[in-house]
């Protein structure tokens, strides 16, 4: 889904011709990030790329070492799709196709991609669940 939306967007809009969805609020935007967050690090696609092909080895390794809950699999699935769809884009782009450009009261929120959500919801879930055992522990 990540690496089709990317290309729609970069094919559909391209540089420079955002498409206003909520006007003052959100649009469509082609842009091309080769740094992380907030253009973090600009530059440095090696860098990225030797993070995200260990953290993927890592993911894939524990995701099959033993069985997980639901919310452990889904999370480190999430996070191997979003870790997957910018590394890809990275080694075939030579940078992160952005396209989600929020503007939240004031404050333009960094332009992601559904990779980027995918991590994050990944994370979420995980840290879900070790508040789900940390409170089980507790009640025992």
């Amino acid at each position: 889904v990540d690496l089709v939306v990317k290309t729609l967007v970069q094919r559909l809009l391209g540089f420079g011709n955002p498409l206003v969805i909520i006007e003052g609020f959100f649009n469509l935007e082609y842009y091309e990030n080769t740094g992380a967050a907030w253009s973090i690090l600009e530059g440095q696609s090696w860098f990225f790329i030797t993070v995200a092909t260990i953290v993927s080895l890592v993911l894939f390794y524990f995701y099959f070492k033993e069985d997980h809950d639901v919310l452990t699999t889904g999370g480190m699935a999430l996070m191997f799709a979003g870790t997957f769809g910018n590394l890809f884009d990275r080694i075939v782009h030579g940078a992160v196709r952005d396209m989600f450009a929020f503007n939240i009261f004031g404050y333009h929120f960094p332009i992601f991609n559904v990779a980027d959500a995918c991590l994050v919801i990944g994370v979420g879930l995980i840290a879900l669940q070790v508040i789900i055992e940390e409170r089980s522990l507790k009640n025992e």
